[in-house]
């Protein structure tokens, strides 16, 4: 039976890219290598369909064909949380349903855009759960995309509130107090544990397990990091842990630009082997002769880098 998340998930969810081929087709063939490329990096789960996964550039039957072929190529080696966010809670219901009954381990959701009070919030967030039945729900606290301000009280009131609601991805920015807050008022007395993975390209990874989060869920070129970073935390090696972030910081933080940081990935992901086309469905970012200079000069001091730290 397919594991399902829950309250106490942890590790590295990695968030997926979608494969495209040049002619902006699904490259299923490129899917299948990028879905045993993450599971031999050691990841402990997969979310597909998230805003980096391009899912607001796809049809509703093409985002679950895609969905379908992961589950399948996955076969329950791991957990995979689809993203469903949806302007309708009918096809959010639908692809939520699809996916469920084909093995996912969870769902993905984010406020819809406009939420402009948390009662709002609270009210959609009630419907949505009445809507994906007894999925677990991952929450997405996302406000640089959707614009809806999510505090620590919100949070802890809809886990207590909406019991399928399991997990949150903090991608609040800045948040590291935040996370703190959220993990302090969890699991305590009458509030459940919440499971905390993090975002933000991991940018903050170190100081962001330092505070209590209990993974990533986030997307990197290069996902070995992310699994050997939080695995040496847990270990109690905080500082072999932060030492190793540091040695690819400038690739995190160059695949960060907004507008442009998708491109980077696939093109990262292209030179890796895994993807056969680094296309990103317009609208969308492509890069400069001079990008594409300035990452083959930062990929070979990473190389260089690591073979120092050997």
């Amino acid at each position: 039976m397919t594991a399902r998340i829950d309250r106490d998930t942890s590790g590295v969810y990695i968030i997926a890219a979608t494969p495209f081929a040049e002619d902006g087709a699904l490259d299923l063939d490129s899917t299948d290598r990028m879905v045993d490329f993450y599971l031999e990096c050691g990841v402990d789960g997969m979310t597909i369909l998230g805003i980096m996964g391009e899912a607001p550039k796809m049809a509703g039957d093409e985002a679950e064909r895609f969905a379908r072929h992961v589950l399948d190529r996955v076969a329950g080696r791991v957990p995979v949380i689809v993203g469903v966010s949806a302007a309708g809670l009918d096809n959010m219901a639908r692809l939520g349903r699809s996916v469920m009954a084909a093995g996912a381990g969870g769902l993905m959701v984010a406020p819809q855009p406009g939420l402009a009070t948390e009662a709002k919030l609270r009210g959609y967030m009630a419907q949505v759960c009445a809507a994906l039945g007894d999925a677990p729900i991952c929450f997405q606290d996302y406000p640089q995309t959707t614009g809806v301000q999510v505090s620590v009280e919100t949070i802890v009131g809809l886990t207590v509130d909406y019991p399928q609601i399991v997990m949150l991805k903090h991608e609040d920015w800045p948040g590291l107090g935040k996370l703190s807050r959220v993990r302090a008022e969890t699991g305590t007395g009458d509030v459940p544990r919440l499971s905390i993975l993090t975002g933000n390209s991991a940018l903050f990874l170190p100081q962001e397990m330092q505070r209590g989060a209990d993974g990533a869920m986030t997307g990197f070129a290069y996902p070995e990091m992310l699994v050997q970073v939080v695995a040496r935390h847990r270990a109690g090696d905080v500082d072999g842990a932060e030492d190793l972030f540091d040695a690819y910081l400038p690739l995190v933080r160059y695949e960060q630009q907004l507008g442009l940081g998708l491109a980077i990935r696939k093109e990262v992901l292209r030179r890796r082997g895994v993807l056969a086309s680094a296309r990103v469905r317009a609208p969308g970012p492509s890069m400069s002769k001079r990008d594409h200079e300035e990452l083959t000069r930062l990929i070979a001091r990473l190389e260089k880098r690591l073979g120092e730290l050997d």
